[in-house]
């Protein structure tokens, strides 16, 4: 197999993980240092007899595995408490590091530093618990949500399975997940540091049980028989979709690649897969779920359910600022809304409502219709709470003209606008500064299309 890509995200159980740096290689570089900075390289499932890559990457990894466990010591633990401490004195990172190595020592003095910096990120997700996990900066970026975990655990475990295979542990966010939600878990990565995170938070979680496993995912989905896959009942599977800092939209470029993710949906049927959320819904196999989380405006992940916890055919789920979830569902596929005419009211769709194509039962139910055919904006006569869209009251509807616009908001007063658009090549930001003047109000002004002809829609701010 190929590893498309150069230093690619890490490698989710199907390779070693090149862009997994040491925690603190040298005292000049920070833990975050992008994988762009260290070089380039291709990735081989074959090692390449020779090739100084490989010895480069083995020797990272053991860098970073060697000070994870330096740090996992009560020397380390205290490194740590000490770099949290002047984190929160908000210490620049120069004089927190020359404080570290006086304190501690050169050795625990980066790693702790470096630790102490990806859980304060991790804070506000995490709670408590990420004043005891380990993470890289990759391995954060990559860990889903704990809420969203439990829920992916307890929905995967629903129907009886009693022991899941992850695929691609990371750092062991979704195996915590899914033994705190009573499973025994096996947890593979080709990658050792993902193993050592994996092991050093299960039992900072106070965990005993896991099994931490080195092998390949492509592999295990292989060699997958009678329904079961690495001997469990269930899998969970999340390919890398980044390589070389960019992200891979084609899914045959993931790593493992989407054959393997297809492989897994026929043949396990209890599973739960992670993809990119600009999923092409042809990719869905015929029974599988599809499903777009959002929170606060954004999608945060995309899921195929295997077809045992499946139970729909589209599912858009909003995640409130009360922690509440709303589910919005079609067992078939609703078809398109219609489109009409501006009225009092714009409802802009919540990504997941969009990303789902699930506009149409939003439209049914807030009785709205599309500005035009081709863009994601609805209108009706009345405001809605409705989780699915944010509803703004439409004061002005005219073709878009900036000289005109400029006049028409002088003449209301407005000086700050918040820019939104659809279907036009405006630049939000750059409308925003142009717009701005002397007036205490403010405005929502969106640049869009309404039954084809370019046009803006003055709406009062929320």
């Amino acid at each position: 197999m190929l590893w498309h890509g150069g230093w690619a995200s890490p490698s989710r159980g199907s390779g070693p993980g090149p862009c997994r740096l040491a925690l603190y290689p040298r005292e000049c570089q920070p833990l975050n240092r992008g994988p762009a900075q260290v070089g380039t390289a291709m990735r081989h499932a074959v090692p390449v007899p020779g090739d100084p890559h490989d010895d480069e990457t083995d020797g990272q990894a053991a860098e970073t595995v060697r000070q994870l466990e330096a740090l996992a010591t009560p020397s380390g633990a205290a490194a740590l408490t000490r770099a949290r401490e002047l984190l929160a004195d908000r210490t620049d990172a120069v004089t927190a590091l020359t404080r570290l190595r006086s304190e501690v020592g050169v050795e625990l003095a980066g790693p702790a530093w470096g630790i102490a910096r990806q859980r304060e990120r991790a804070r506000p997700a995490f709670g408590a618990d990420a004043d005891r996990f380990f993470f890289t900066a990759d391995a954060l970026e990559q860990a889903g949500r704990p809420l969203l975990a439990d829920r992916r655990a307890a929905r995967l475990l629903a129907d009886g399975a009693r022991s899941v295979v992850d695929l691609g542990c990371a750092a062991g966010t979704d195996t915590i997940a899914l033994a705190r939600a009573g499973a025994a878990v096996v947890a593979v990565d080709l990658d050792p540091v993902a193993r050592e995170l994996t092991r050093l938070n299960a039992a900072a979680a106070g965990l005993s049980g896991l099994e931490v496993r080195a092998a390949d995912a492509v592999d295990l989905v292989a060699a997958a028989t009678g329904g079961r896959v690495a001997g469990c009942d269930a899998a969970v599977l999340d390919p890398a979709r980044r390589a070389g800092g960019r992200r891979q939209l084609d899914p045959d470029r993931w790593s493992p690649p989407w054959s393997t993710v297809q492989a897994l949906l026929d043949t396990v049927p209890t599973c739960a897969v992670k993809v990119a959320p600009g999923l092409d819904h042809d990719r869905v196999p015929a029974g599988v779920e599809a499903e777009w989380v959002s929170l606060g405006g954004s999608i945060v992940e995309a899921l195929l359910w295997g077809r045992a916890p499946s139970r729909t055919w589209r599912r858009a789920t909003v995640v409130g600022r009360d922690g509440v979830l709303h589910e919005l569902t079609a067992a078939t596929d609703p078809g398109d809304a219609e489109p009409g005419p501006v009225r009092g009211w714009l409802h802009e769709p919540d990504p997941a409502v969009i990303r789902s194509g699930l506009i149409a039962l939003a439209a049914t139910e807030l009785d709205a219709t599309l500005v035009d055919p081709t863009i994601a904006y609805l209108t009706s006569d009345a405001a809605s709470d409705s989780p699915w869209v944010s509803s703004y009251r439409v004061t002005d509807a005219l073709p878009f003209n900036l000289k005109k616009l400029k006049a028409l908001l002088r003449a209301r007063g407005v000086g700050r606008v918040v820019v939104k658009k659809r279907g036009s090549p405006i630049e939000p930001e750059t409308l925003a500064r142009q717009l701005r003047g002397p007036g205490e109000g403010s405005a929502v002004v969106v640049v869009t299309r309404v039954a084809g002809a370019p046009t803006v829609l003055v709406c009062a701010a929320p």
